[in-house]
């Protein structure tokens, strides 16, 4: 099919999209939105700086052919720096559509998806028709943060003794979940990220990172390598612990001795109370799914800046922090 024929289609969804409508860039996650459409550009202008940015059309010609070129799909990391938005436009074209797990964008036949994202109107359906998600962080967080509005937190130390021991409970417990969680949502991720390009969201920005870990091989053959290379053993040659360890228990020497102790005092959990806890977690969400009228809607909003919370929990930090 000629280009022309694939712009105009093109231009025709750009003139259907509703007001306010916001695509995402598949690479940066940058949001935009569409601002003019004309016969030879289209203007758009990203949500977070406003700064406004125009199309071309023989970008899109360029975008179209190489597309075609690839049975498998054009690779997005290929795209020349600040191209992001192109595929993302491309996108609404009712034969294109972007794989972020493969990270190409292709030519098909059938229906496709797009980079635009939900409109308010939707998002806010989706919000009313919520479920509540099978996560033990969701949870431990909605106990956390019951805790936090019925305790004076603001002075420690003036708290009793057993609402600190449930804010500290709560406080590992949610800990414990979101790291394992974290863990989870990492791994997903790093199939997306490609080429340590950085990739943004609204609450920060993530980065394929390396790490190098070494152990050390066999002893002897570690020896006789550096040996052949001119290297003593003598050298290399150090106090092993353990074997320091197996002495101390056949001698009348003491740990300090050998050591330098540095002895601290800290809190660690005992035990869980999970009963009291699923109580507790069972009367929040009958007290929501029970009230009516304008106080079923204070606490809808409640559960809502809880999840924004929860979120803040869960987030991930900026920059080159390591996923295991």
């Amino acid at each position: 099919m000629p280009f022309g024929v694939s712009w105009h289609t093109l231009l025709d969804e750009l003139d259907d999209l509703p007001e306010g409508a916001t695509l995402i860039t598949p690479l940066s996650h940058e949001r935009f939105r569409i601002t003019d459409v004309q016969e030879h550009r289209v203007v758009i202008e990203f949500e977070e700086s406003g700064e406004p940015r125009p199309l071309s059309r023989d970008q899109f010609e360029t975008l179209y052919h190489r597309i075609g070129d690839e049975p498998g799909g054009f690779e997005l990391d290929r795209l020349p720096p600040d191209a992001d938005p192109y595929p993302a436009v491309l996108s609404l074209h009712p034969r294109f559509e972007i794989d972020e797990d493969a990270g190409t964008i292709v030519e098909k036949e059938g229906p496709t998806t797009t980079q635009l994202l939900e409109s308010e109107h939707a998002s806010t359906s989706a919000t009313e028709e919520r479920t509540e998600p099978d996560l033990d962080v969701y949870a431990d967080a909605l106990l956390l943060v019951d805790a936090l509005e019925r305790y004076d937190v603001t002075t420690l130390e003036g708290m009793e003794t057993d609402a600190l021991v449930n804010l500290y409970t709560l406080l590992s417990d949610v800990q414990r979940d979101a790291n394992a969680f974290r863990k989870d949502v990492a791994d997903v991720l790093l199939n997306r990220l490609h080429h340590d390009r950085p990739v943004s969201g609204p609450y920060g920005s993530v980065q394929r990172t390396t790490r190098r870990n070494r152990t050390l091989k066999d002893d002897e053959e570690v020896l006789a390598v550096l040996e052949d290379a001119g290297i003593d053993r003598e050298r290399v040659l150090g106090v092993d612990r353990n074997k320091v360890d197996e002495a101390l228990e056949v001698t009348e020497l003491a740990e300090s001795d050998v050591y330098e102790i540095d002895q601290r005092e800290y809190v660690r959990k005992a035990e869980v109370n999970e009963d009291v806890k699923e109580t507790r977690l069972q009367g929040l969400k009958d007290q929501l799914a029970a009230t009516e009228g304008g106080e079923a809607e204070l606490l809808r909003q409640e559960i809502e800046d809880l999840e924004d919370r929860i979120d803040d929990l869960t987030s991930f930090r900026t920059g080159s922090e390591v996923y295991r």
